[in-house]
């Protein structure tokens, strides 16, 4: 049994006896944290320091704090301004302060990798696929140019990034939380637009998270998320992103539970390329995960444990907790937002925005 390579959700904010144990055994690369996990600061940070004693090596504990309507911690801390804000600005010293700041609480809460930004490219202005309030637009420069802005001032803050959702997400009409979405997009029309803030940020992304969508052009069996097509050919060897981290989005998701069992799309995740698989709320699940990925080859997991370890090298240790420094950084993140206005358009709702 091989539970190294997936990140798990917890049930809530205390690390439970049965899950302590759980994660003894299994030994997960690391952790995934939701709003049902954050109470209080002082409580998140307990919680992050105990996942932390349960290993020997540091584990990943990442989350998805992108800003607007996808912030984890909107109980504790004010939200910073969402992508489509800041984008809409255009101020790149506000974008700077909103991935700083970002960082900052991040640290201090124990985390060490954010799922973001969004990289994907917005087709479908006002569809219901989960993307409403999280894209920085849909000319690709100008997601390169405020998407790395942010980035790297995240990252300056010792918080390690995870680009998504791969290979273009905003190609998606439908919400991968509910069921799996379809594109008609080739190969050569993903280089000719959406790939390319990927490859242009190359050097500045930690990891690649892979989206839940199917492209039956390129793959006519698996989504972009669990195809070898897509991950081992593309991403990796024509794109040359053979050293970064590469994972799935949430295996729970409607996209792959109605048509996968556990076990199942965590053994294609890694054999099509992934390093990690996600397993964000079915965490009971995750030993049938892990039974699933031993049977695979020892080259493959080998090769995943290789890049696993070398992302684990650029994972800092948490910041000092600080309750006046806790409460600076919030008043920065409460001016910052008083600063740029939210677009006032109606948000369709997604399951994304209240974990």
């Amino acid at each position: 049994m091989d539970g190294t390579l997936l990140v798990l959700g917890l049930s809530g904010p205390d690390l439970t006896t049965s899950e302590a144990a759980l994660f003894r055994k299994l030994q997960p690369a690391g952790y995934i944290l939701f709003s049902r996990n954050i109470v209080t600061p002082e409580q998140t940070r307990k919680l992050t320091d105990d996942l932390r004693d349960l290993h020997a090596r540091v584990p990943i504990i990442a989350i998805d704090q992108e800003g607007g309507r996808v912030t984890r911690t909107r109980e504790i801390a004010p939200a910073a301004p969402s992508a489509p804000a800041l984008a809409a600005l255009g101020d790149p010293i506000k974008i700077a302060e909103a991935g700083a700041f970002t960082g900052d609480l991040l640290s201090m809460l124990g985390c060490n990798l954010n799922f973001a930004p969004v990289l994907d490219l917005d087709h479908f202005p006002g569809t219901a696929n989960a993307l409403r309030g999280r894209s920085w637009g849909r000319d690709s420069q100008r997601v390169i140019d405020h998407a790395g802005q942010w980035n790297r001032w995240l990252r300056k803050r010792s918080i390690t990034s995870c680009a998504k959702h791969f290979p273009a997400g905003g190609l998606a009409e439908s919400d991968p939380h509910h069921d799996l979405p379809s594109s008609n997009a080739t190969l050569e029309q993903l280089l000719q637009d959406d790939v390319i803030p990927y490859t242009a940020l190359m050097p500045e992304l930690d990891a690649i998270m892979l989206g839940h969508v199917d492209f039956p052009h390129i793959d006519p069996q698996y989504p972009a998320s669990l195809s070898s097509r897509m991950i081992r050919r593309f991403l990796r060897d024509q794109l040359g992103f053979d050293h970064h981290l590469v994972l799935t989005d949430d295996l729970d998701m409607g996209a792959i539970t109605q048509r996968y069992g556990r076990g199942q799309d965590a053994k294609l995740a890694i054999s099509a390329g992934n390093d990690l698989a996600l397993i964000c709320h079915q965490t009971d699940t995750a030993e049938i995960a892990a039974r699933a990925i031993s049977e695979l080859p020892e080259w493959m997991i080998d090769e995943a444990h290789g890049r696993l370890e070398k992302f684990r090298r650029k994972l800092s240790a948490p910041a000092r907790w600080s309750d006046e420094n806790w409460q600076k950084t919030c008043a920065s993140v409460a001016q910052l937002a008083a600063e740029v206005p939210e677009p006032t358009d109606q948000q369709p709702s997604s399951p994304v925005a209240d974990y």
